[in-house]
């Protein structure tokens, strides 16, 4: 059990960054501690699975979430390989200065049609989850790519959090915690 490499869950709180340390904030891999290991999760904590844990994926430190962290390097590459299609699913609360709502256009640029860095992005599924709170589904991640589409038409992000990547959930993961991922999950 101690030997077999691991990959870990977190729900990251605001304020810590998913890789290097900087400017003061801790990385997200600090919080793997035993005493932030979620109390649902029955598999018992060993020392040796909080070393060697690498981000599958960012999120910016505003940002909260599920975020990957894993001893694996296999499951890194299917995350976030160059040719991975595996979906990130994301709850983005925005704000906007359009009279009557957010117009059709809007939703249409952001599910195909904008370019960063001077590339066209992927079509990406984006819907309402409820009247202030998007609903964005990517199989890219471009450094902070959803604040900067939301910026490009108009929005403005008040909240990220990232509630699936593939088949995995948060679920009801408490923010700070962790847990393993299970034998029976696949991303």
């Amino acid at each position: 059990e101690q030997a077999r490499s691991v990959t870990i869950l977190l729900n990251k709180p605001v304020g810590h960054v998913s890789a290097q340390a900087e400017d003061g904030y801790p990385t997200a891999a600090a919080l793997v501690t035993e005493a932030n290991k979620w109390a649902d999760d029955p598999r018992p904590f060993h020392p040796g699975h909080a070393r060697g844990l690498a981000p599958a994926g960012r999120l910016d430190i505003d940002s909260t979430g599920l975020l990957v962290l894993t001893q694996d390097g296999r499951i890194a590459k299917l995350l976030i390989g160059e040719n991975s299609l595996v979906e990130k699913e994301y709850l983005v609360r925005v704000a906007h200065a359009f009279e009557g709502g957010v117009p059709d256009t809007v939703m249409a640029l952001l599910r195909h049609g904008l370019e960063l860095d001077g590339e066209a992005l992927k079509p990406a599924k984006v819907s309402w989850a409820n009247e202030d709170q998007l609903r964005v589904v990517l199989q890219q991640g471009k450094k902070r790519q959803i604040r900067r589409m939301c910026e490009a038409v108009g929005l403005r992000v008040m909240g990220l959090k990232r509630v699936r990547i593939g088949s995995v959930a948060l679920g009801k993961l408490p923010a700070g915690k962790w847990r393993y991922l299970r034998d029976d999950e696949r991303f």
